[in-house]
């Protein structure tokens, strides 16, 4: 599993504060496209932005902030994400004293409850250290962990496949590739 500190907490607390649950909100559209990058160009989307558009889809309509961060406790499971900092409980934790002050279910459209509890999210973000000016800081570590899983599993399953292909009768008399000649770099 994939642990990333809190992103899904840096990510709701961003949009929280916006007031809106959209995913354009959570990494800011002018830190996404401010300049023209190669995976834009090409279509390719950065995790942080599959994350941004399944949270998008997935708490559309719903009205109410305790389902909606239910919501995205479902999604950080499903992506393999990892709560270990406890942000979650804390963030839920501070749902409960929202709603105990104002004595109803907090609806997102309620905008002084809101505020109560964006404030209370601020006070979460103090605690564990987290600004949000860090944000595309921890968009960044985010990628560079998937990108440096991905690699290891390809490189695994190249090695996988070489050791299945030299097990075959048909190329015992040949060669094995030394994998660090196939490096990319050699022929530059």
């Amino acid at each position: 599993m994939l642990q990333v500190n809190s992103l899904i907490l840096v990510l709701s607390i961003n949009a929280l504060d916006n007031m809106q649950f959209s995913l354009a909100n959570i990494v800011p559209v002018k830190h996404l496209h401010a300049f023209p990058c190669p995976t834009c160009r090409a279509d390719l989307f950065s995790e942080s932005q599959r994350i941004q558009y399944t949270i998008q889809t997935r708490t559309q309509g719903i009205p109410d902030a305790r389902t909606y961060l239910l919501t995205l406790k479902e999604i950080r499971i499903k992506r393999g994400l990892t709560d270990d900092l406890g942000a979650e409980d804390m963030m839920m934790d501070a749902l409960e004293k929202v709603e105990n002050e104002i004595k109803k279910p907090l609806l997102r459209s309620d905008k002084k409850g809101m505020a109560l509890l964006i404030a209370e999210f601020d006070k979460i973000n103090k605690k564990l250290g987290i600004r949000r000016e860090d944000l595309p800081k921890y968009e960044e570590q985010l990628e560079l962990k998937i990108a440096k899983g991905q690699l290891e599993e390809l490189k695994k399953d190249a090695l996988e496949a070489m050791e299945t292909q030299k097990k075959r009768e048909e190329f015992k008399d040949e060669e094995m590739v030394d994998v660090k000649s196939l490096d990319i770099r050699n022929f530059i």
